[in-house]
């Protein structure tokens, strides 16, 4: 299975951005606002990617610093970005998500960000074609 198909399975395929230049006051009530752990953060509003940030880049500043809430998402995001594609195996960008200890990645195409997927994202994945088997199983067994 790809990426492709979980972003296809998506309830929504808006994705969320943020500038750089926003206050981190912005960010946390973005984050709240739509119950979300991460927004990519985009110069021109969506297509391309400078960072992503997240609630733990936030936590993570303001216990080294507690005036973070003056700050800007800039200063906190993380510039060094996990990528994937719509090709890229679930199975491996688990295995990158556990690796990095990620929770959100975002994907590309063309240098174009198409969407992100979460852990949360690849949990429901996984759980849906374990149900899938178990179904199929379960009918094969009663068959005989």
């Amino acid at each position: 299975m790809r990426i492709g198909d979980v972003l296809r399975a998506k309830s929504s395929h808006e994705v969320l951005t943020i500038s750089p230049d926003a206050g981190v006051r912005e960010l946390i009530a973005s984050l709240a606002e739509h119950n979300i752990g991460a927004l990519i953060v985009s110069r021109d509003g969506g297509t391309t990617l400078a960072g992503i940030v997240s609630e733990r880049d936030v936590v993570r500043h303001l216990h080294h610093d507690g005036t973070v809430i003056n700050n800007t998402v800039g200063a906190i995001m993380t510039e060094d970005v996990e990528t994937c594609d719509e090709d890229t195996v679930v199975d491996e960008l688990m295995k990158i998500m556990t690796e990095r200890r990620i929770r959100h990645v975002p994907v590309v195409h063309d240098g174009n960000l198409i969407g992100i997927i979460s852990i949360g994202d690849v949990v429901k994945h996984r759980i849906d074609q374990l149900e899938f088997e178990r179904d199929q199983l379960d009918s094969y067994v009663h068959r005989s």
